[in-house]
Order: structure tokens, then C-alpha cells, then sequence
């Protein structure tokens, strides 16, 4: 079984990806691989509606002036999904939006079953408030992707700002704790 985490932070040391590392050391502790994959700062673009993956159907978007398609592969191939994100201005960041996006369009336009039954979870992080919207922004895609969504003992953020801060944060901790142990428990449920 494998893991893609996508850090939709720029900050590439920054509380999200911390965030993340905290989630994938519990699935790593179950046997299971686990992949980061660096969104935030790359060379990504939004959707151009071109509905050119309604008639390709070959679960890549028609545009080949990014690094997209090779993000969407790793989805495809993994059997869960982690997306983190800073909270900006109460949403996810602009790589975060691309990728949900277009992999969203390639997923529907491709009978809907590229994501279809996988784990998603979400990882946010946030100065002060916004969260909910983030995490909410990301658990849409899952849900109209058809994916089984994990949770934990609270919503999957943790409340700060400066890098390291998610290290003070011991509610923050535990419920990204929790949230892997959950999906390492829901992974090898579905797959036993």
C-alpha cells in the first residue's frame, strides 16, 4: 500500500509539510510507503475548461505546460491521498486549487473512477482561523471523487504561523497522530 502526501505549502520546511511528516510516521509505523510530493511553488496552472479530457479519456489533462499530469499519475497510483495546505485567506493555496481542479476534471471526465474508493485525507495549517474552509475546499474534492475520507479526534489542522510552530502545538500533534493511525487502519481494512 502507498501514501502521496502533497505539501501545497511553498514553504518547504514550513508547518504543513511538518504536519505532514507527523501524519506519515504513523503509516510508515504499519508498514505502509508513504511519498511527500512538493506542490506549493511549483509550476502549476488552473483549469482551461478546454474539455479536452472528455475526449482523450486517458486520465492526463490536455495541458502539457506544467507538471500536473505527473501529480495526477502519482494520485492514480497510490491507494491514499493526503493533500496539505496553508490556509490563505480562508482557503487552500493556488497549487492546492489547481490540483483539485484539473485532476477533478480529468477524474469526472474519465467516468469518474480514477480516485474512485481511494483515502483522502486532509492536513491543514493555520496562523489564527480559516481552517474549516480549507479543510472543507479539500474534503469536497474527495467526496465528489468518490473517496473514502479519513478524519481523526478533531478537524486535521493545526493552529500556527511561524515554521515550527505546529511543534508547540500538542492538540495539533496528536489529532495528526490519530489521523494516520485512522488511515493506516482504514487502508488495510479495504485492502484485507
Amino acid at each position: 500500500m502507498k501514501v502521496v502526501a502533497f505539501n501545497g505549502s511553498p514553504r518547504v520546511n514550513g508547518n504543513t509539510i511538518q504536519s505532514l511528516k507527523i501524519v506519515l510516521a504513523e503509516l510508515e509505523k504499519e508498514g505502509i510507503e508513504t511519498e511527500i510530493v512538493q506542490l506549493g511553488g511549483r509550476k502549476v496552472f488552473g483549469c482551461l475548461a478546454c474539455g479536452q479530457c472528455s475526449k482523450t479519456k486517458n486520465n492526463r489533462c490536455a495541458r502539457k505546460d506544467d507538471e500536473m499530469n505527473t501529480f495526477i499519475q502519482k494520485m492514480e497510483e497510490s491507494d491514499g491521498i493526503i493533500i496539505g495546505s496553508p490556509t490563505y485567506f480562508s482557503n487552500v493555496s493556488t497549487e492546492v486549487k489547481a490540483l483539485i481542479d484539473r485532476c477533478g476534471c480529468v477524474s469526472k471526465s474519465n467516468g469518474g473512477n480514477l480516485l474512485r474508493g481511494k483515502v483522502g485525507a486532509s492536513v491543514v495549517s493555520v496562523r489564527r482561523a480559516g481552517s474549516t474552509f480549507t479543510y472543507s475546499a479539500i474534503n469536497f474534492f474527495f467526496g465528489i471523487a468518490e473517496m473514502i475520507i479519513c478524519s481523526s479526534s478533531y478537524w486535521n489542522m493545526t493552529l500556527s504561523r511561524d515554521p515550527g510552530d505546529v511543534q508547540k502545538d500538542a492538540e495539533g500533534i496528536q489529532t495528526f497522530q490519530v489521523l494516520g493511525q485512522n488511515m493506516a487502519k482504514l487502508l488495510k481494512q479495504l485492502k484485507g
